[in-house]
Order: C-alpha cells, then structure tokens, then sequence
C-alpha cells in the first residue's frame, strides 16, 4: 500500500468540487486503485506536489545588441536587402 496522500483526519481541509473529463476520471480512478488509495487522496497528493513546486523561471532576455542599426522590425526589408535573404 503506498503512502500517496495519506492525510489525517485532523487536519483541517476546505471542500471543492471541479468538473473533469469522463477519461481523466476514469484514469484517476486506475491509478488510485493501482496505489491503493482513493481517487481524493491521489488528487489531494498531486495536488500539493504542483502547489509545492517552484514556479518557473520567467525567460530572461537574450542578445539584445546594440549595433547603431535600428530594429530590424523596423525595416524589414532593408535588412533582407542586406544580408541577401532569398537570394
């Protein structure tokens, strides 16, 4: 029997309702049954682990280069012209 989600009683929790698709329940339900626990318990257990998870870095920005040029969104064209894009 796995440990996934075992809460006890005593701790306190809030109830919700969610609407999920007949196949995810349905794949829940495997699951659950595949670890010996109630589809509640492995929700509540997936869950925390994303609520716990890092969140991701945001991206940073990269190459910005500052050649005297002005942005190629600019003058699309030109700067296809230049460096012999399609030729």
């Amino acid at each position: 029997m796995s440990d996934v989600g075992r809460y006890p009683t005593f701790m306190p929790m809030k109830k919700t309702s969610l609407y999920i698709d007949e196949a995810v329940d349905r794949a829940l339900a495997v699951r659950a049954a595949e670890q010996g626990v109630t589809k509640a318990e492995l929700i509540r257990s997936a869950l925390s682990t994303v609520a716990a998870a890092p969140s991701r870095a945001l991206p940073q920005a990269i190459a910005l280069v500052d050649d005297g040029r002005p942005g190629i969104a600019r003058d699309l064209d030109a700067y296809l012209d230049e460096t012999g894009f399609g030729d």
